[in-house]
């Protein structure tokens, strides 16, 4: 059984509601990207905004005022520091909840219900909490962890395209990356960090329409970054590998 139990599954909660938006917002952006670029008027501003790094090279002219809010990529480190403080202390709450039986602080749970969490339900606290463990929960677990794997080591193939031996980085040239996923896609790692999303959801035990939500929204989201991806790969290396996909192997 889930920890998480909200409302309904046909109750459409604020939560949802937000995921579901996002999702058919970047499944529309996906379609309209498969169209051929003759049929739909073009839009500068629109492109510039679901494109960046390598992919705004194969882009139209792009309007000086986006130029002006460009960031460089080291920028995400804010990300990532947030991220870690927000869900450590969510990890730490969660932990006192489990072991200690500590209450979760009012705020919290006037945010849960505010998304539309109206329960939340733990396993027994003590002992036999890793008795309770089902087949669900080790297969995501396992899932999770090779996705990450791969994902890492798409990472450093990556990385390495920059690098000399001596992992000295001495130069920014894109270059075709060869090795692991990348032999059947152009973007394993948005693969692989799908995989991740679907990996918690399987640990969810199949059934948190939530999560699912969140994880169609990785879908497209992350479909149509590799697509773009793919596109960039296409125009600028005349030898890329034929068999090579954007996203699904032998499939997108």
């Amino acid at each position: 059984m889930s920890p998480w139990a909200g409302a309904e599954l046909s109750a459409l909660n604020p939560l949802r509601a937000v995921w579901l938006t996002l999702a058919a917002a970047f499944l529309l952006t996906l379609l309209l990207q498969l169209v051929p670029s003759g049929l739909l008027p073009g839009c500068a501003l629109f492109q510039d905004l679901i494109r960046y790094g390598k992919t705004k090279e194969g882009g139209p002219s792009r309007p000086a005022a986006c130029r002006a809010f460009d960031v460089p990529k080291r920028y995400f480190s804010h990300f990532y520091i947030i991220s870690v403080l927000w869900n450590g202390f969510l990890l730490w709450s969660l932990t006192q909840s489990l072991f200690v039986g500590a209450p979760f602080p009012n705020w919290l749970h006037h945010l849960l219900r505010i998304l539309g969490a109206a329960q939340f339900r733990v396993y027994v606290i003590g002992k036999n909490l890793l008795m309770q463990a089902r087949w669900f929960h080790i297969l995501g677990m396992m899932m999770f962890i090779w996705s990450s794997v791969h994902q890492y080591k798409c990472h450093v193939i990556l990385g390495n395209l920059r690098k000399n031996k001596a992992g000295v980085v001495i130069h920014c040239n894109h270059r075709i990356p060869f090795g692991d996923w990348f032999e059947y896609v152009s973007s394993p790692n948005y693969l692989a960090e799908l995989m991740i999303y679907i990996s918690m959801a399987v640990t969810f035990g199949f059934h948190n329409l939530t999560w699912w939500l969140v994880v169609t929204y990785v879908f497209f989201s992350q479909a149509l970054s590799a697509f773009l991806s793919h596109k960039f790969y296409k125009s600028k290396f005349v030898s890329y590998p034929k068999h090579r996909k954007a996203f699904l192997p032998f499939l997108f």
